[in-house]
């Protein structure tokens, strides 16, 4: 009798503590998962924003309309911080606090997502695809953080080369605002220079509001820069290129990282931004449309939202799509731990963005691949790739 007491009681406890286990997975309910983002939808970066948290939707609503994974539908809240800091963190103790998110996906802005994983990294809250390319996206601890692509660092050092070597170019200069997400373009820059062989020579600083351009132009032009690296939003980034061409620096060539490399930038009317150069680690959708994923895609999207899709919708679209391998590869029993090991798992082409991902143990980082596009009649031509 005395056997049986124990092996009830044994039981009891190993199911109380399966059962205290499962509790303790923030965001994770019978019927639902919920995953978290704070994203620009009204300020410097709204054209970011935006357009990445629709795709992703797109997914989530094609999803739970099957019946959600392993029969959990995924409930997405996306906080608006209009790239401002105070915003940022109130967005991230409202999700953590009062929503309880599982996950974080797409969150925007490199200064925003490092005050956040003071927040997150104590919980051991996994972020996928910060719409961020800052390398810190994958400090330490690395282990709850999964960024897609190359990053600004390796872009500005690529891009310059590049330019450098296609035009003989002997002056490297930058415009930038004073942030994490400025700084590493900055380095990526003179580090370009360097690997050119040519100097970096001047550097001008902005605020996120600012829209008069002419005294930094003019002083770069003054330090003969050939090339000027750009680490605005993207609004100024358009407002330089064209008062550059009205001051006639035609010489001038400008590149962006990825937070430039924009649908919205090609399509500026008049031909504003031709010549514009963007160092990104994805393809463009519309000079891809004809092929079967990019066109299987825009059809989805459009149909979905009434809506032509641009890049970030892509790259929202395509971020929910990584999300949703790992929760599938986590299994029912979804844990922190489980679906972490599971996005270490991954390991795939992604035929609508047009690179191939894979994650490991030691590797968090999806993609290196770089491509250098310009902008030529109001669309992006790919001229580099790396």
């Amino acid at each position: 009798m005395r056997n049986v007491i124990k092996r009830l009681a044994t039981a009891t406890a190993l199911t109380a503590s399966a059962t205290f286990a499962g509790a303790q997975t923030q965001g994770v309910t019978d019927d639902e998962i919920v995953i978290g983002s704070v994203n620009d939808l009204s300020g410097i970066f709204a054209a970011v924003g935006v357009p990445a948290t629709k795709g992703a939707n797109v997914v989530f609503d094609r999803v739970n309309a099957a019946g959600g994974i392993h029969g959990r539908t995924i409930r997405f809240v996306v906080e608006d911080n209009g790239y401002q800091m105070p915003r940022a963190m109130q967005g991230y103790n409202k999700l953590l606090n009062r929503d309880k998110v599982f996950a974080m996906l797409l969150s925007l802005g490199t200064p925003m997502n490092l005050a956040g994983f003071k927040l997150l990294d104590p919980k051991g809250i996994p972020t996928v695809a910060p719409l961020s390319a800052a390398r810190q996206m994958l400090q330490e601890p690395m282990d709850n953080k999964f960024t897609a692509f190359s990053t600004y660092f390796d872009q500005s050092r690529v891009g310059v080369k590049y330019l450098a070597q296609q035009f003989e170019s002997q002056s490297v200069c930058s415009m930038y605002l004073p942030t994490d997400f400025g700084q590493e373009i900055l380095e990526g820059s003179i580090a370009g220079a360097e690997a050119a062989g040519i100097n970096f020579v001047a550097e001008t600083t902005h605020k996120p509001d600012e829209t008069e351009f002419v005294g930094s132009l003019s002083k770069l032009k003054e330090e003969g820069c050939d090339i000027v690296t750009i680490a605005l939003g993207v609004r100024q980034a358009i407002t330089v290129v064209g008062t550059a061409k009205k001051m006639g620096l035609t010489d001038m060539k400008f590149l962006g990282t990825s937070a430039s490399f924009l649908t919205v930038v090609a399509q500026v009317p008049g031909g504003v931004t031709d010549g514009f150069y963007a160092a990104a680690s994805w393809q463009d959708l519309w000079a891809r449309a004809d092929q079967p994923a990019p066109a299987a895609f825009i059809e989805e999207y459009k149909a979905a939202t009434g809506e032509d899709p641009v890049g970030f919708s892509m790259l929202g679209y395509s971020a929910a799509e990584t999300m949703v391998k790992a929760l599938e590869a986590a299994g029912p029993d979804l844990t922190s731990e489980g679906f972490i090991a599971a996005m270490e798992t991954l390991d795939y082409q992604d035929e609508l963005i047009g690179n191939h991902m894979t994650f490991g143990p030691d590797d968090h980082q999806g993609a290196d691949s770089i491509y250098v596009s310009v902008v030529e009649n109001g669309s992006w031509t790919l001229v580099y790739e790396e």
